[in-house]
């Protein structure tokens, strides 16, 4: 190799960097933003990124100088390649908003098909930050229609179940960028994001008048509709979490530092009708800062975590008493059916912390399609095949528990109770109305027929507690609280002792 053919290599590289763009870095930077180049430095270990396609231009020559696009145009706008993230080897692609938009070019379109491919042939994880604004008609250096035959969409879809894909957004993400984060398995989004599958210029083509960019898909409406998984402040902040997204399918850690069991003998309000926060159960259950909470904006009566218990990541749903009095919604059933079907893809148990009165009823609730999305957690319970270990804190009562816990109480490894719960085939009461029927309508005084209802009630809930319901074994043990982790830790361990889990079961989706 000459020095010649050196130094213009070296020349070329350099102008690849963004110190060759001082102009443009400003620019994001002023923005209060970060460059592709510098979140994929955040994000990876240093030194490990092997680049693919770095000398990469906007298929624009017939329109602009050669010398233009290399200074403009670097990788077509489009950084990707392979890295390791705490020593765990995964791909990380970024569009570069700095290049035309971060608009969707011909040979970015060709990277990503090539790199597509060399995820799935070397199962890596991977890690891609979608920002920008949808296809670029300015490439006009192939002859096109409709482009309609690009297979980097299918081929990012086809992904789904091979190896977990984070999408992060920052800023405008429209049309095909959008469909990108859509199409991955966690969205970890700035709060400045706007996320929609069309920007301001298909709208207007559309006849549906002039809407600003940041009013599209701001995260005030993707977060509470669960569009999005995480919002955070800032591109630091989502570089940070999306390391720690990463860690959970990175398999078992040495075992971390946890909180004082015992403080969960009184977490749980003796009283049923008194709602308490689910969540300091989960920290306290697992690793000392090791859970990320998702999808918490979006139907908050279900919680969605991530977590590690001394050590191995597990998934967990709980039923929040604090929202729709923890009842399964349309859209708390979507979440959890969601959430189980990932954590059953990449081999991740789960826990299911149950204080659960039963699905949502009533016309409203049906309104929202309640039959078939309901059912959505009971097909995907029934097609999981990691273990499962159910948790019943208070209250376990109809088709919305068996839900819970993967549609029968026989269903998990192991289904233990707290000693205050109570189980049933309905709520209580209800289930007192309906059964004494008859006899409620022959009495004729209504503070008398009440306390016929409460006596009732009173008998039945007796009858329905937790040691009751051991005695017949419908339940495998009635615990200390205290003991919960232990016995978690315990099942799990147990059940991935020997042997890997058998091929997924394809289902058929009820919505």
């Amino acid at each position: 190799m000459s020095d010649e053919h050196l130094e213009e290599l070296l020349r070329r590289r350099a102008l690849t960097a963004d110190a060759a763009r001082p102009d443009a870095v400003d620019r994001r930077h002023d923005g209060g933003g970060r460059t592709a180049r510098e979140n994929v430095d955040d994000l990876v270990d240093a030194g490990s990124f092997v680049e693919y396609g770095r000398f990469t231009l906007a298929a624009q020559r017939s329109r602009r100088d050669i010398d233009d696009l290399i200074a403009r145009t670097p990788a077509d706008g489009l950084i990707g390649g392979t890295a390791r993230v705490d020593g765990r080897p995964c791909a990380v692609l970024s569009y570069d908003y700095t290049v035309l938009a971060g608009t969707q070019g011909v040979f970015g379109h060709r990277k990503k098909d090539r790199l597509f491919e060399l995820i799935e042939r070397m199962r890596l994880p991977t890690v891609f930050f979608t920002e920008g604004g949808g296809g670029r008609p300015g490439d006009t250096d192939y002859p096109t229609v409709s482009s309609l035959e690009v297979r980097a969409f299918k081929l990012w879809a086809a992904l789904s179940g091979v190896v977990p894909r984070i999408a992060v957004v920052k800023g405008r993400c429209f049309a095909g960028n959008a469909v990108i984060a859509g199409c991955s398995d966690i969205i970890v989004a700035t709060e400045d994001a706007s996320l929609g599958m069309g920007g301001p210029a298909m709208i207007a083509g559309g006849g549906l008048g002039e809407v600003p960019p940041d009013d599209v898909g701001p995260m005030s409406m993707q977060a509470p509709n669960g569009v999005v998984d995480l919002v955070v402040p800032d591109e630091a902040a989502a570089v940070a979490v999306t390391r720690e997204l990463l860690g959970y399918f990175g398999g078992a850690l040495p075992p971390g530092p946890a909180a004082d069991q015992t403080v969960l003998r009184t977490v749980v309000p003796e009283r049923a009708r008194r709602a308490y926060p689910v969540a300091p159960i989960i920290t306290t259950l697992s690793d000392a800062g090791s859970v990320t909470f998702l999808r918490e904006r979006f139907a908050p009566e279900m919680v969605t975590a991530l977590a590690r218990i001394e050590g191995r990541t597990v998934g967990v749903i709980a039923n929040n008493t604090m929202v729709m009095a923890d009842a399964i919604t349309a859209a708390a059933a979507d979440k959890a059916a969601h959430f189980l079907s990932l954590c059953d893809t990449f081999g991740i148990p789960v826990v299911s912390l149950i204080d659960c009165p039963g699905y949502m009823v009533g016309p409203a609730a049906e309104a929202q399609s309640l039959v078939r999305r309901a059912s959505r957690m009971l097909v995907a319970g029934a097609a999981m095949r990691v273990p499962l270990v159910a948790v019943i804190l208070r209250r376990g009562y109809g088709l919305g528990a068996q839900a819970m816990a993967g549609g029968s109480l026989h269903e998990p490894l192991l289904t233990v109770a707290w000693p205050g719960a109570h189980l049933g085939p309905m709520g209580l009461e209800g289930a007192v109305r309906l059964g004494l029927r008859k006899e409620l309508e022959a009495i004729a005084d209504d503070a008398e027929r009440e306390e016929v209802v409460r006596r009732a009630t009173a008998a039945a809930q007796d009858n329905a507690r937790a040691l009751h319901a051991a005695e017949l074994f419908e339940i495998d043990d009635v615990i200390d609280p205290a003991e919960t982790r232990g016995l978690i830790t315990a099942t799990f361990g147990a059940a991935t002792a020997y042997g890997t889990l058998p091929r997924p079961r394809r289902f058929v989706d009820t919505w």
